[in-house]
């Protein structure tokens, strides 16, 4: 059986603060239809889609629940669903996600070409710092607004194996690799990231570099297909990572966006090509040495060796 999808990644421009639901929704339901005349399959949304990245801002939690969502669809959001049901597209969006025990994730949610739910992923890595850190010309308070989810879920959707993770998860090997135990043959990847980054600013240069070296390995790796889409752009006077790419089981990028506004890119991929290297290099279970990888599960922080004695 053939496995031919159409991947695209649809990249955003800024929401500002004073940007409202219905218009964020417009923008996205433009670039699902500018993935479907393309043949899009599937479109993945950046994180936190729906909103300016609040973060930024260190508020107490009741001061910013207007920025979470608390169902999905509802009433501002119902239009994106019915519009892609009806062009029979599928998509994975981000948000923040409020739930009815009070608890606060940063979600992406992965929807069938029919309009159904196949899986919503809690982002795990959460970056920044959860007191207000007022030496910052910008917060990164995700820690404060955001608890961890626990689990790199794999789902059967659109004909093959899909896996999701948000922003900061695309730095860490575990993410991709667990992923990989599940056999995943795509990974949605959204992300917000601000080009400067305050604990050391010599990394700026190097962001769009990293972006693609952890993506392109990620997907090397593990024998998968990594689609990595950004909000870009200037957002309330901080200038964000755009770089948005499809990346091949290869590590190669098949395609990347070339503004930091909206904008579409799709690739045309066979799901197969995954064997390439999941039956060669990376076959776990002929070359995986699980025993003397105990530390990834067991050891948190660094433990260097001891030192010598005299």
């Amino acid at each position: 059986m053939i496995r031919i999808l159409t991947l695209a990644a649809a990249q955003m421009g800024p929401v500002q603060r004073d940007h409202n639901r219905d218009d964020v929704v417009e923008r996205l339901i433009h670039l699902l239809r500018d993935a479907a005349e393309q043949g899009a399959d599937v479109v993945a949304f950046p994180e936190l889609a729906l909103t300016t990245f609040f973060p930024r801002w260190h508020a107490p939690l009741e001061e910013a629940d207007h920025y979470y969502e608390t169902e999905m669809p509802n009433r501002f959001t119902k239009p994106l669903w019915d519009e892609a049901a009806r062009l029979g597209v599928g998509f994975s969006l981000g948000y923040a996600l409020r739930q009815d025990d009070g608890r606060r994730f940063n979600v992406y949610h992965l929807v069938e070409r029919d309009g159904r739910t196949v899986g919503v992923f809690k982002k795990v890595h959460i970056p920044g710092h959860a007191e207000h850190e007022q030496w910052r010309d910008f917060q990164h308070a995700e820690r404060h607004y955001f608890e961890p989810g626990d689990d790199f879920p794999v789902w059967r959707a659109f004909g093959g194996l899909f896996g999701m993770a948000i922003c900061n998860d695309r730095r860490w090997s575990e993410t991709y690799r667990v992923m990989g135990l599940q056999g995943v043959e795509v990974i949605l990847i959204g992300y917000n990231t601000p080009l400067h980054y305050a604990p050391d600013p010599t990394q700026n240069s190097l962001q769009a570099f990293h972006n693609h070296l952890v993506m392109q390995a990620g997907a090397y790796q593990n024998g998968t297909f990594v689609v990595g889409v950004a909000k870009g752009g200037f957002e309330e006077g901080v200038e964000s990572l755009a770089h948005s790419a499809i990346v091949a089981p290869s590590g190669q990028i098949i395609t990347q966006a070339v503004t930091t506004g909206d904008e579409v890119i799709v690739a045309r991929v066979d799901l197969d090509l995954t064997n390439s290297y999941k039956k060669t290099l990376f076959d776990f279970d002929t070359y995986r040495i699980p025993q003397a990888y105990w530390r990834i599960a067991e050891q948190r922080g660094v433990v260097p060796p001891p030192e010598e004695l005299n």
